[in-house]
């Protein structure tokens, strides 16, 4: 696909890209030379290629989705310096 000149200048401006006049031609050319590969990956037979996220291999581990309450209100609290009937205690700030 050949882009011109005023595509180019369509392209910079929705993209808000300030492009000298004298370097349309150079960037249509680029820009030409870019869409031509990608439609030579257009070509390319993935038939049976799964998508991937990663180079490498992983495997995610599950965990049961269980509602718990924690079980360790103790070891919680004994990290408050004022601990009142199971809660922390913090100063008033509002009159």
């Amino acid at each position: 696909m050949a882009l011109d000149t005023e595509t180019v200048r369509k392209i910079a401006h929705l993209a808000r890209i300030a492009v000298p006049e004298g370097d349309l031609e150079r960037l249509a050319g680029e820009l030409s030379n870019i869409l031509g590969w990608i439609e030579q990956l257009e070509d390319v037979d993935t038939d049976g290629v799964a998508p991937m996220t990663s180079a490498v291999e992983m495997a995610q581990h599950w965990r049961d989705d269980e509602i718990t309450d924690g079980g360790i209100q103790d070891r919680v609290l004994a990290n408050a310096t004022d601990a009142t009937k199971g809660f922390y205690t913090v100063p008033k700030v509002v009159e």
